[in-house]
């Protein structure tokens, strides 16, 4: 069950007062995001696994005052509903409210679907979608109660499945269908809800991506000195945020895929194919 009702807030507030709330924040967009909020005069309530990780760069950030009045980390599993739980109660019990909730915490794996140990599907929607309906379900009531805004971290895979990343766009795919009932059934309480696609960004999210035995595949397939910075998909995605908007699509070729996937949908699934057959080590020709 949810924690207790909140006391009721305002509808507008200063950003220095407003508190962020962002999962898998040790690394990548989490870590940006994290920062781009911090810059802007938001607290900010970080997790991830790696807790440490977030100190470290806090620590470079802010001066020992100002992490103690405007952070608070909490190292937290997002597949177990009990750490969700417990990062709300201890982000509500510092700052007495949450503005924003960003479910950033994700996985991505690589390997055809008829290879893949089905273990390594458990392990993505636990991630993906359970842990952002873990999150969400928790922050709910006080989202509501602040008008606030609940945001998923999706992918262009959410609207156009890749070949070899099965269990990753089903993951997606089922993350965008939650967030969009969540915002139907709360439409008039003033609940904002955006679902961001940030496309091929230079993350270490294909580095800890499984293969089909479920182990780290290690070193990225791709070259992500050309790929959009973490920093830049952080300054957008916030900058959408705040001006409540429904979806982000980043990279032109997101937004390509995703128009073109509406008219030509077997166009779309040929072009995805032929661009993932040309990754170094593809799992198929």
């Amino acid at each position: 069950m949810p924690l207790n009702t909140p006391r009721s807030g305002k509808d507008s507030i200063s950003p220095e007062k407003k508190v962020a709330m962002v999962s898998g924040a040790s690394s990548g967009i989490g870590k940006a995001l994290a920062a781009e909020f911090l810059k802007r005069g938001y607290r900010v309530s970080l997790s991830a696994r790696r807790d440490q990780l977030i100190e470290e760069y806090l620590g470079k950030l802010l001066s020992p005052q100002e992490k103690q009045d405007r952070c608070l980390v909490v190292k937290t599993d997002v597949t177990r509903e009990e750490d969700c739980r417990e990062w709300v109660r201890k982000t509500v019990g510092k700052f007495g409210r949450i503005d924003l909730l960003v479910n950033n915490a994700g996985i991505s794996m690589r390997g055809l679907f008829a290879e893949c140990d089905p273990d390594v599907f458990r392990r993505l929607m636990d991630v993906n979608f359970w842990g952002t309906t873990y999150c969400s379900y928790h922050a709910l009531p006080y989202l509501i109660d602040s008008k606030g805004s609940l945001v998923g971290i999706s992918s262009i895979a959410g609207y156009q499945s890749l070949p070899g990343r099965s269990a990753y766009s089903a993951s997606k795919a089922a993350l965008q269908g939650l967030l969009k009932t969540i915002r139907i059934e709360n439409r008039k309480k003033g609940l904002h809800v955006m679902i961001a696609c940030p496309g091929f960004t230079a993350s270490n999210i294909r580095n800890m991506a499984l293969d089909k035995n479920g182990n780290p595949q290690g070193e990225t397939p791709r070259d992500e000195s050309k790929m959009m910075t973490a920093e830049k998909a952080a300054y957008l995605i916030v900058n959408r945020i705040e001006r409540k908007r429904r979806s982000l699509i980043l990279t032109p070729l997101g937004k390509i895929t995703v128009f073109v996937g509406k008219f030509w949908p077997q166009l779309t699934e040929a072009v995805a194919y032929s661009y993932m057959a040309k990754e170094p080590d593809s799992p198929f020709k």
